[in-house]
């Protein structure tokens, strides 16, 4: 009973919950139907008038991110992929060929040898010798020796006294290599024999006059000398060398030179100081003046300093400097203190094609009885030494090379020279003692000079087989007291050619040419002070050429021509020289 009636109850409940909603929704839907009939009853036509543009306006965009973040608790992780490649070979047929290297000529390697002996005989029965060879004692000690000899026994046409040379000397030298030091010693000895044989045409000799003359000189010398050289100290390297000279008429000369050199770096820059000491003691029997038999002797030191400082700057390279001398001369007790420019520089406009480069550089020369005789071997033992004094030489040039074949050096130069020795054409003394006295020798005569120089030269590398060499100079002098320089030339050049024509045959050319000289005609003359007219030495063309026939490493046979045009020119006045003249020999390289 209970539970019946509940059921009615609920059911009743829910039927009038139903009938309330429909009837509020009919009575909606009525009052809608009846407002919008009453708006259309009332609704006119209007103009609407717009008084603004329109602006219209674009709202901000939102760009969808390419990876969103998806916040989803259900998302599931990647599973790592393990995998791995099972390489398998592939069969092939193919094999590649094995390359082959071009085929490349070697010249065969010239075998050097130590030691080489060459003997040669040609016209005028002038003959040549010479012996070379080196003694490698252990890795750091090697002992050499070399001998020369060239004479001749003359027969120069038209000349009427003894006209023959020798010419002999023979060197020794040793030489130590160790990991901080190189030292060496060289001794030596000389011997040289020549004739005045230069007799001026007057005044005239008779045959028993001439055949009273000995016009024989002979010059004989030795040398002793060391250096020491380091590598890794500030005390570079250092020389002493000495020499003694003399001749038959018992002329002396005793000459030591000492030069040691400091070294050492600051920052980018080298610094060099250079010292020397030189000194030369000599005399001879007499001097110019044969009247009062005087003797003549020279005793002259003269010690110098040389600092630099080399800077080197990319292209450019300088070398600034000075150089300090003090000169006594013990023999007059005289002294002078001289100051000289030391300053070169060094451009590379282009690379190694244009080179420019000057400078301004002076010093002190010792001149020495050797050195005259080594210039003109006529010279009379009565000379007057003393030192000359070089203020200054400035020079420009350039140089470079054009190309792989041809390389040039061009260059003018100011000189200023206090001293300067010039040979000069001995008196005719009225009375003759000796084979000098005839004149037929030659003597110093010094001046103070400025010479204005120009030098040229052209090299041609055509091939590692021809060579080819043009050089030219040009001076003009300007002397204080002497009329002329006295044989000294305007002009000089030369051409040089060598010529490798095969392995077997080689050749080779040289051609000088030496422009007019001035010199002194004072046979008249009866005192070296009073000057006679002046003669003049014509130019000359000397032609060289020789030829060479290799056998074998070790054999060789040679030819040589000089003087081929065949003209006796005179190189010092009255001094004729010989005609074409041939000499052919032979060669032998060996070892022991």
């Amino acid at each position: 009973m209970f539970t019946y009636f509940k059921k009615i109850n609920t059911f009743s409940s829910s039927k009038l919950y139903e009938s309330v909603v429909v009837l509020l929704f009919s009575s909606l839907i009525c009052t809608v139907a009846s407002a919008q009939e009453k708006e259309e009853e009332t609704l006119d036509t209007e103009r609407v008038v717009i008084v603004k543009t329109y602006t219209p306006t674009i709202s901000d965009a939102f760009k969808i991110k390419s990876t969103p973040v998806v916040n989803d608790s259900v998302t599931q992780q990647k599973k790592q992929i393990r995998y791995s490649i099972f390489s398998v070979p592939v069969a092939s047929t193919y094999t590649p060929e094995k390359g082959r290297a071009a085929n490349i000529d070697r010249p065969k390697p010239i075998d050097i040898y130590d030691n080489y002996a060459t003997l040669g005989f040609g016209s005028f029965t002038s003959v040549l010798a010479e012996f070379y060879s080196n003694f490698q004692i252990n890795r750091s000690d090697n002992m050499g020796l070399y001998l020369h000899h060239n004479s001749s026994q003359g027969g120069i046409k038209e000349v009427k006294l003894e006209d023959k040379f020798y010419n002999t000397f023979l060197d020794l030298n040793y030489t130590s290599r160790t990991r901080d030091y190189t030292y060496g010693i060289e001794a030596g000895v000389e011997h040289q024999l020549y004739n005045w044989y230069g007799l001026p045409k007057n005044p005239i000799l008779n045959e028993e006059q001439i055949a009273a003359i000995d016009p024989q000189q002979s010059y004989f010398g030795a040398k002793l000398g060391g250096k020491l050289q380091f590598d890794d100290l500030y005390f570079k390297n250092a020389s002493l060398n000495y020499r003694f000279f003399g001749d038959a008429f018992s002329s002396t000369e005793h000459h030591i030179v000492a030069k040691p050199t400091f070294e050492f770096e600051m920052g980018d820059n080298l610094i060099t100081a250079n010292f020397i000491a030189d000194y030369v003691n000599g005399g001879f029997e007499r001097d110019l003046s044969i009247l009062e038999q005087t003797p003549n002797a020279y005793n002259i030191l003269n010690l110098g300093v040389n600092p630099s400082l080399v800077i080197l700057r990319d292209d450019l390279t300088v070398n600034l400097g000075a150089a300090l001398y003090y000169s006594m001369d013990i023999e007059n007790k005289d002294s002078d203190l001289f100051i000289y420019p030391k300053i070169t520089a060094s451009y590379r406009l282009i690379d190694e094609t244009v080179i420019a480069y000057g400078g301004i550089e002076g010093g002190l020369k010792q001149n020495t009885y050797r050195d005259a005789v080594k210039n003109n071997p006529f010279v009379s033992p009565t000379l007057k030494i003393i030192p000359t004094s070089t203020m200054y030489d400035a020079y420009i040039g350039l140089k470079g090379k054009i190309s792989d074949v041809v390389s040039y050096n061009f260059r003018g130069s100011y000189i200023s020279e206090d001293k300067k020795p010039l040979f000069v054409n001995n008196t005719i003394p009225v009375l003759q003692f000796e084979g000098y006295d005839y004149g037929n020798s030659f003597t110093y005569r010094y001046d103070d000079i400025n010479t204005i120089k120009g030098y040229g030269e052209l090299n041609f590398e055509i091939n590692k087989k021809f060579k080819l060499g043009v050089s030219g100079e040009y001076f003009n002098y300007s002397l204080e007291k002497e009329q002329e320089a006295w044989n000294m030339p305007e002009i000089k050049s030369s051409v040089f050619l060598d010529y490798q024509i095969n392995t077997q045959w080689f050749a080779g050319a040289q051609l000088f040419y030496v422009g007019e000289r001035k010199d002194i005609n004072n046979q008249f003359a009866l005192l070296p002070t009073v000057s006679g007219s002046t003669l003049t030495l014509d130019s000359y063309l000397d032609a060289n050429i020789n030829f060479g026939y290799r056998l074998n490493d070790q054999l060789s046979f040679f030819v040589k021509g000089n003087n081929l045009l065949g003209k006796n020119y005179e190189r010092w006045a009255n001094f004729p020289v010989q005609g074409i003249q041939v000499l052919g020999g032979v060669t032998y390289k060996f070892d022991y």
